[in-house]
């Protein structure tokens, strides 16, 4: 059993701290169909390889996609690449970070982006444990 937690934010994404290989397995069998990876490669000793994770999700038969995102900041391309993933997906999605707080926003971004209301997002952010409202300032 995996020691990240799984967040639900919506229908469509969880958001988790750093995940490792083993965990995929539990989250294709808890009905996620896409894994987001949102971390740098290298970001801190110990953390799995991103190919690491990237295999477990194909061995698992879940699609992945990597649009890492350094503590600095996102840029524009990061949020259009998190809704071409949302969009794309088949199912639901676990996004992972080093804490989750990365892919919240990245998720927030783009939905608000699609038309979602600000207050909405914050709500559903807050009721896992994360803070946007400074996106929506």
């Amino acid at each position: 059993m995996t020691t990240t937690p799984f967040r639900k934010l919506d229908d469509a994404i969880s958001v988790a701290g750093q995940i490792q290989p083993s965990d995929v397995a539990e989250a294709a069998a808890a009905g996620y169909r896409l894994i987001i990876n949102n971390r740098p490669e290298g970001e801190e000793p110990g953390q799995p390889a991103a190919a690491d994770i990237e295999a477990a999700a194909q061995a698992a038969g879940l699609s992945y996609v990597a649009i890492p995102v350094s503590p600095a900041g996102m840029r524009p391309d990061q949020v259009d690449a998190m809704k071409a993933a949302l969009e794309a997906a088949d199912g639901p999605a676990l996004a992972f970070c080093r804490s989750g707080t990365r892919s919240t926003y990245l998720w927030a971004l783009s939905r608000a982006e699609l038309g979602d209301a600000p207050a909405e997002l914050v709500e559903k952010a807050d009721a896992q444990g994360y803070n946007v409202r400074p996106l929506f300032g």
